[in-house]
């Protein structure tokens, strides 16, 4: 009894800010900042393994284990944003898990070609422009796992919100091929959990990754009950996510494709956050977000051509966190995708989890948003 009493005052807690104002306010770059006076949410949960550095791409390849040992080293070493944070346990994924999404064919497919390798060998999945070594099975479906866990920790009130600090990443992977450098698609995994086992009705995925989330795109193109929402370059890898790319059947007008050219900045991607995602949201009205934070859109990227800043992601952050807190408790989950940059992962990781850290203190602003 007293367990489910702690766990019910920490759920409290958390949902308790979002309630508060729900009215909005005005308009402006920071429009949506209300005061709320709420009590102190629980912490925000990172999910991390070292088990994720036993993916082995080759020393020369952009997505090595360097890029999560740099995050977590600035994290670590910050010791006021720190102690916001909390690092919760988690398992891989299940077989059961993974099918929610993908085809038993393509996970037996993964499996057996990870097992075939020698200890320190490298291969291309079958399927795609994806290494993959001996440990790739366990990392990879670690990585699933990491975003189930996350959704969980916030739909049960441990935590505020979470960031899944993973690799391989996702957002390429579709229901029967990996590519990209993504073997399974963990933002799907995750929306599929908080559908199956939370029942949530109505998820929002946004991407701000530089490259297209093709395989998020089509596993989710003919459902209304996700929403897929993605501002990227073009012309880019893997060349899909056209504007005139808006679902099919029952998910018509569920998929959101915004394009920028080269070149384009923070300005570029909040204007487009404000202009197309708020108000589409207006409509669906989500009831969780789930955000594939990939990091080569930031200026120092080697592989992307946008120049988005650190400052940039904590804005995006404070928009996403309006949307979250109007419609969906404040539930929001981060998962990384890309990022080949090391330095310009860390910084923008911290940004972001700085702005998930301060959103849960009391008599902090809390972003909303006009209707």
């Amino acid at each position: 009894m007293l367990g489910r009493m702690i766990s019910f005052f920490a759920a409290f807690c958390f949902v308790w800010g979002p309630v508060l104002g729900s009215g909005g306010g005005a308009a402006g770059p920071n429009a949506d900042l209300v005061p709320t006076g709420r009590l102190v949410a629980p912490k925000v949960a990172v999910l991390y393994s070292e088990r994720f550095l036993l993916h082995d791409t080759g020393p020369s390849h952009p997505e090595r284990p360097v890029r999560l040992k740099s995050a977590v080293a600035r994290l670590k070493g910050d010791k006021e944003l720190s102690a916001g944070l909390v690092w919760p346990e988690f398992s891989p994924a299940t077989i059961e898990h993974l099918e929610a999404v993908h085809s038993p064919d393509y996970i037996r497919l993964v499996k057996k070609e990870t097992e075939a390798i020698g200890k320190n060998g490298h291969a291309s999945l079958s399927t795609g422009d994806t290494v993959i070594s001996a440990a790739t099975w366990e990392a990879a479906t670690l990585a699933a796992g990491a975003g189930i866990a996350g959704c969980d920790e916030v739909m049960a009130g441990r935590t505020s919100s979470a960031f899944a600090l993973v690799r391989p990443p996702g957002h390429h992977a579709s229901q029967a091929r990996g590519m990209g450098f993504c073997v399974f698609n963990n933002v799907a995994v995750a929306a599929r959990h908080l559908q199956k086992r939370h029942g949530i009705k109505r998820v929002l995925i946004v991407d701000f990754d530089v490259h297209h989330g093709n395989g998020t795109q089509d596993i989710f193109y003919d459902d209304d009950s996700v929403f897929y929402f993605s501002v990227h370059q073009h012309p880019l890898y893997p060349g899909t996510g056209r504007p005139t790319e808006t679902g099919e059947g029952k998910g018509t007008g569920f998929t959101l494709n915004v394009e920028l050219p080269a070149g384009s900045g923070n300005d570029a991607i909040m204007a487009a956050f404000r202009d197309k995602l708020r108000p589409a949201m207006n409509t669906f009205k989500p009831e969780f977000v789930l955000v594939s934070a990939g990091f080569d859109g930031h200026v120092d990227d080697p592989l992307g051509g946008l120049k988005y800043t650190a400052e940039g992601y904590a804005d995006m952050v404070k928009h996403l966190l309006g949307i979250a807190n109007r419609y969906a408790s404040g539930r929001i989950v981060f998962l990384l995708e890309g990022g080949y940059g090391p330095e310009n992962v860390a910084e923008s990781v911290a940004a972001i989890l700085t702005v998930l850290n301060e959103a849960r203190k009391p008599d902090t602003l809390d972003l909303r948003g006009p209707e």
